[in-house]
């Protein structure tokens, strides 16, 4: 098998491509021919040893990966030889071949190509389990997402719509906003790339409160963080919902006389540990995923795909950015 590993705390121009022995299922376990893998922002911190989970060395990136069953470990009834499976792996992803647990691997339709299967399951149960666990979001609420041409902000996008909200999409320029209104965005913001200043915050939010209706957002989905989460709260609108997803800009420090003021709440959304704490929920929100993909509900646009050997190309476009949707690395 081939890989591309870690071998040194770096960025993606650390990583090298090397032969491996092809490991063997142990119990409970199945070896998946990788077809393509799924590339995430965690990905990006985990080489530089800025994310929870830090494996040791060396260690191949990639999260999410879908491909077919090879090989089958003693144990396991609910897969067989051939099947087609979308994986959370973790780490290990950018490879030919990987060894996961059974319980971490889901069938997948027949009809579902392997490089939306690979960018499927992190950002659209990130989303899902954001907006529908943590916001209980409704028909008519108004939802802002911030970063909202990224991976899970497009999901986010797309949920939104399918659960009846009004969405604003903010992003920082016309293209992404072009991207985001084709998905479905019924308004969309363009916010400026430093927003350190507080006559720019100001300006941020009252636009966030205009293009709502004026009274300011039911939920606020921030897989931003940084500068942006303070006026973002602060365009909420009465028992509004905050959405902690993500920190690429760093992470924010909100006053909470803002809660007090508005009867509103900062949740955080935790998918990892959503799935292994409350895995009978985890199911259903699959579930619901799979019936709106088959409905054409939700698609993951994928905007660039690369080689494995090219894997690193595809996390420096992650980490500068540029991504509109999904980015995806494929091993045939």
């Amino acid at each position: 098998m081939k890989a591309m590993l870690s071998k040194e705390v770096g960025g993606p121009e650390t990583l090298v491509l090397e032969d491996m022995p092809t490991p063997e299922p142990g119990k409970k376990q199945v070896r998946i021919r990788v077809h393509a893998a799924g590339v995430n922002f965690p990905d990006t911190l985990i080489i530089r040893d800025m994310y929870q989970v830090k494996p040791p060395r060396p260690f191949a990136p990639g999260g999410e990966i879908a491909g077919v069953v090879e090989a089958v470990g003693e144990g396991v009834t609910t897969l067989a030889e051939g099947d087609r499976v979308l994986g959370m792996s973790g780490f290990g992803g950018f490879a030919t071949h990987l060894v996961m647990d059974a319980e971490r691997v889901i069938k997948i339709p027949d009809a579902m190509p392997y490089d939306e299967a690979a960018c499927f399951v992190l950002t659209y149960g990130t989303s899902h389990h954001a907006l529908k666990d943590r916001a209980a979001i409704q028909p008519g609420e108004s939802l802002l997402i911030l970063g909202a041409a990224g991976g899970v902000g497009a999901a986010a996008i797309e949920l939104g719509k399918a659960a009846g909200a009004k969405v604003i999409a903010a992003v920082s320029s016309e293209e992404k906003a072009q991207f985001c209104r084709d998905l479905g965005a019924d308004e969309t913001l363009i916010y400026s790339r430093d927003m350190s200043d507080r006559a720019v915050q100001k300006d941020f939010s009252n636009e966030i409160k205009k293009l709502s209706g004026g009274e300011g957002v039911d939920v606020v989905y921030d897989a931003v963080g940084g500068d942006y989460a303070e006026p973002a709260v602060r365009a909420l609108a009465w028992k509004g919902r905050y959405l902690v997803v993500g920190f690429p800009a760093g992470i924010p420090k909100i006053p909470l006389n803002l809660t007090l003021l508005k009867g509103c709440q900062i949740v955080g959304v935790f998918w990892g540990a959503h799935t292994v704490r409350e895995p009978q929920n985890h199911a259903e929100n699959m579930n619901d995923l799979f019936s709106m993909y088959a409905d054409g509900k939700v698609k993951p646009r994928i905007s660039a795909s690369y080689p494995l050997e090219q894997a690193g190309d595809a996390l420096k476009l992650l980490s500068d950015r540029k991504v509109l949707g999904k980015v995806v690395v494929t091993m045939d």
